[in-house]
């Protein structure tokens, strides 16, 4: 940690990388790279641009004459996905990544600091009663309480199929994220572009940034790079 303060490098990735982004973060103040990585995205053949071009343009947002801020996450995808969960604006630092590598760093030296901080989360192949274990875990730790508000991506494979057809009461993520989500009155949009999916775009953990949910959008509101 004390050679990454000495000498930070640009450091990208997600899923599991989100234990090394808070440790990082916790212990270095290392601005890191939620986003695309090596060996899965860019060796894909079918990447879509807009995942290079956010790769490119978050990793170039330095104060140079020719770039500008509010940045949109979103710029150049028009996403049909967003859903407003609950109406507002807020302002905060990004933290987050992935929902079950986030719960596991609790209680650790490199579990985050949630006050007054700008929350998105992502996650792939959970069903909604895993996440509503991870959302309670989360409420239960009083750590949900203190965001500013919460920027949730697409959360690939993660309904139940039965939900719709079975007998037996079953909720869908939507129903879980609402029901956990709502009655902490602060700001939530979902399905934003970035997840285990294959447009991904870049954030910048540590960065203060805007989330409008009142339009579904998510900017970066600080430069990334120095």
């Amino acid at each position: 940690y004390k050679l990454i303060r000495k000498s930070p490098k640009i450091f990208v990735g997600y899923s599991d990388i989100t234990a090394l982004h808070c440790a990082f973060l916790t212990e270095a103040r290392l601005i890191s790279f939620h986003g695309p990585m090596l060996n899965s995205d860019f060796a894909h053949p079918e990447m879509p641009d807009f995942t290079v071009q956010s790769f490119r343009r978050t990793l170039s947002l330095a104060p140079r004459p020719n770039t500008t801020l509010p940045f949109d996450i979103s710029l150049g995808h028009q996403n049909d996905k967003v859903r407003i969960l609950r109406r507002g604006i807020a302002h905060g630092r990004l933290i987050g990544g992935n929902l079950s590598l986030l719960c596991s760093i609790l209680g650790t030296p490199w579990q985050p600091n949630f006050k007054r901080r700008l929350l998105f989360l992502e996650d792939v192949g959970e069903p909604p009663y895993r996440f509503d274990r991870m959302l309670t875990q989360l409420l239960n730790a009083g750590l949900l309480q203190q965001v500013s508000g919460i920027a949730i991506g697409v959360n690939a494979d993660c309904e139940d199929p039965k939900s719709q057809t079975s007998k037996e009461y079953r909720q869908t993520l939507d129903a879980v994220l609402k029901d956990r989500l709502l009655a902490l009155k602060v700001p939530v949009a979902a399905g934003l572009a970035f997840g285990h999916v294959p447009r991904n775009a870049t954030l910048p953990v540590g960065v203060r940034a805007t989330l409008d949910a009142n339009r579904g959008v998510l900017s970066l509101a600080e430069f990334p790079v120095k």
